[in-house]
Parts: C-alpha cells; sequence; structure tokens
C-alpha cells in the first residue's frame, strides 16, 4: 500500500502536470483593427458583409428611383425599412449583422430617412406604453400615432454554390436586394452582388 507521502507526491505531480497542460493550450490573442480585412476560413464574414452592403447601397442610391422620387416630393427625403434577408446559403450567417449595415450604409448616405424594424417597433411601442401609466413626466412623455410610415422595403437573400477538390474549393456567393414600393408593390430597385473565393489547404484531403 502506498504511503502518505506517496500519494502527496503524486497528488502534486498531477496536479502539476494539469497546470501545464492548461498553459500549453491557452489560447495567443492578438487585437487588431476592425477594418482589417482578415479571411481564415473563407467562410461569409464580416468582411464581406461590410464591402457587399456598402456597394450595394451605392448602387441602389445612384439609380433613377431616388431622383424621381425627390421630384414628386419637392425633395423630401424617402423613408426606408430594411427588412429580413433570407439566408438561402450552405453555411449559417448572421444575417442581422448584415441587414444593420445596410442600415447604417443607407443612414451615413444622408439621402434617406431609416425606420426602425418590425422587431424593434414593437420594443419601442412596449416603451412608449409606459409613458401612458404615470410614470413618465407628462411633458416630456410620447404618445402613440406618430410614427413615420416606410415609403419603401429593402429585403432580399444570400445564396452560395461550392466546389471543391483534393486541398481546396470554390465558394461563390450572390447577394440579390429588391428595394419595393410599399404603396404599389412596384420595385424601384434590384441589386445582385457576387463574391467568389478560391481557398487553398496543402496537405489537407477533403
Amino acid at each position: 500500500m502506498w504511503k502518505n507521502k506517496e500519494i502527496i507526491s503524486c497528488v502534486i505531480i498531477l496536479g502539476m502536470a494539469v497546470m501545464a497542460a492548461g498553459c500549453a493550450t491557452s489560447p495567443k490573442v492578438t487585437r487588431m483593427d476592425v477594418a482589417e480585412n482578415v479571411d481564415l476560413s473563407g467562410r461569409w464574414n464580416d468582411t464581406d458583409s461590410r464591402m457587399v452592403s456598402e456597394a450595394m447601397i451605392s448602387d441602389c442610391l445612384g439609380k433613377p428611383w431616388l431622383n424621381r422620387f425627390f421630384q414628386e416630393h419637392q425633395g423630401k427625403p424617402p423613408v426606408v425599412i430594411v427588412q429580413s434577408v433570407s439566408n438561402r446559403s450552405h453555411e449559417h450567417i448572421n444575417t442581422q449583422l448584415f441587414t444593420k449595415d445596410l442600415e447604417r450604409a443607407f443612414i451615413n448616405s444622408g439621402m434617406v430617412d431609416v425606420v426602425a424594424s418590425k422587431d424593434e417597433r414593437k420594443e419601442l411601442r412596449e416603451e412608449r406604453t409606459e409613458h401612458t401609466l404615470g410614470f413618465t413626466n407628462a411633458e416630456t412623455s410620447k404618445s402613440f400615432g406618430k410614427e413615420i410610415g416606410a415609403d419603401f422595403a429593402l429585403q432580399g437573400s444570400i445564396n452560395t454554390a461550392k466546389d471543391q477538390v483534393k486541398g481546396k474549393y470554390l465558394i461563390f456567393y450572390q447577394v440579390n436586394l429588391e428595394l419595393v414600393n410599399l404603396e404599389s408593390n412596384r420595385k424601384a430597385w434590384i441589386g445582385e452582388k457576387k463574391i467568389k473565393k478560391l481557398v487553398e489547404r496543402p496537405g489537407v484531403k477533403w
């Protein structure tokens, strides 16, 4: 049978081994500029989301529908709501990040007004309801019936196609967006953006 000293020594050695293993597997973290383009896996990432949104909104705002709206409404900017973008790709894509990039590009252009999404409006209406319960100073409370209706809705989808052989694969993304007049259902603009990536991993068998 083991003596107490031997047991204690064994426990100490095992503890040191566990600590050493933990130190050996500790991740290395490098802080980076968020604007820097980094592509590790080849899959859709924040860089794709930002670049596609900026390019597509720039194309949208450069088309005739906007000037036509200005002329018909004495220079008043159109009101746009960014609706959901469907992920029809083979991979997980955070489409909420993409829709926020679209909203940001619209707002930063200064050419259109953007209203809150359906889920955001629900939360805002709950907050407005609180104003009517007597918790908020009457001079600062906000009333119902003053929301701004959207003139256009932006919606779309993200699709992919993938081709692969040993050690490398080609992935193709196609983003389709449509701007629809909410009153007439007339499509004012249709945009398309394509991305193609070749990912090579020598020595890896797919």
